[in-house]
């Protein structure tokens, strides 16, 4: 697919805003709908530090929007409030893209869910369903970031995220919707 026809896809990109574990109850969710590159609408939610309801939250928000993929920071949003790539993707029928500035280390993170929660293990398969991490470098001279992709191809998941990086190392819906989450938190 060509660099302008991934333009032309209506993507979602998801983040979280900051919050103070043990101080904050709640975190802002913000959902960004784009297409090329103008924001078509914004949608804002909390979600509980730590808690299970961000999957819930982000069907809630997305409601009624007609897109062509969803583009997730992470899996872990409000700490380990963890949205389910494979759920979205099945329920939706569109492809989720989990793009992270760093490798994941799933070593570390299933150390952290054992030690901190009891229900370590269903937050743990949340992970494990993933499949391979694809590195993608972005633009020449730059770090890559690292991706995971529900319902398409790592090749097709790389051609979106070139196409809609105009400015650093993150794709331009997630960059937005992280601007928007910190500068309300």
């Amino acid at each position: 697919m060509q660099r302008n026809a991934f333009r032309k896809i209506p993507v979602i990109g998801v983040e979280d805003g900051s919050f103070r574990k043990g101080i904050t109850r709640k975190a802002k969710l913000v959902a960004v709908l784009f297409l090329e590159t103008k924001i078509e609408d914004v949608r804002i939610t909390d979600v509980t530090v730590d808690g299970m309801d961000a999957t819930e939250a982000l069907f809630k928000i997305i409601g009624g929007w007609s897109f062509g993929a969803v583009l997730l920071s992470g899996v872990s949003f409000a700490g380990f409030n963890i949205i389910d790539p494979t759920l979205v993707y099945e329920e939706c029928g569109r492809p989720v893209v989990v793009i992270s500035r760093t490798r994941p280390d799933n070593v570390a993170v299933k150390r952290a869910l054992r030690r901190h929660f009891k229900d370590w293990e269903r937050r743990w398969s949340i992970f494990d369903k993933l499949g391979k991490v694809y590195e993608v470098q972005v633009m020449d001279g730059t770090e890559p970031v690292y991706v995971e992709v529900v319902g398409e191809t790592g090749k097709w998941a790389r051609g979106l995220i070139q196409a809609l990086t105009f400015c650093g190392r993150m794709p331009e819906p997630l960059r937005v919707a992280r601007l928007i989450a910190r500068g309300i938190s």
